[in-house]
């Protein structure tokens, strides 16, 4: 009977880990004291392919996702809306995962080239309006779950 209640105890355990773990990857945005501000579930862009296409040719983006590109060392990137069908706010981070600046709202098919005044590791993107909604500043934090953030090339 002991037995069976210890395998019954570490089935529910498992279960929960694998359920904990069922949401893929995301990044937590936080104030810079700890607070949670949102959760976004994340493709990774951490190829050179991947980074080229990134968010190209899509009509939609749910509110709670985004992608994040990862970089293999810190520099001022540049970011432009070339064939991309919807508005996007892009998340400028440093190494630590410091938000460091915002570009709101980058236009569809707008071939600027958008970036912050200063060298990110990482560039998450999101909706338009994101930022304004959730209140996400320059000072808040990038903080990553269910994946190693690390550029393949």
């Amino acid at each position: 009977m002991q037995v069976t209640t210890k395998l019954r105890a570490l089935i529910l355990i498992l279960a929960f880990a694998l359920f904990a773990c069922s949401d893929g990857p995301r990044v937590d945005i936080i104030t810079p004291d700890g607070k949670p501000i949102q959760s976004v579930k994340v493709e990774i862009a951490d190829t050179n392919p991947k980074r080229e296409t990134g968010l190209m040719y899509r009509s939609h983006l749910d509110e709670n996702a985004g992608m994040i590109f990862v970089f293999a060392a810190p520099s001022r990137l540049k970011f432009w809306m070339k064939n991309t069908e919807i508005p996007l706010d892009m998340i400028f981070a440093d190494p630590s995962g410091k938000i460091v600046g915002i570009v709101e709202n980058a236009r569809p098919y707008d071939e600027s080239s958008r970036g912050v005044d200063a060298d990110a590791s990482y560039v998450l993107e999101v909706n338009g309006g994101f930022c304004a909604r959730h209140h996400v500043t320059a000072g808040d934090y990038l903080k990553f779950s269910g994946f190693v953030p690390r550029a393949q090339d």
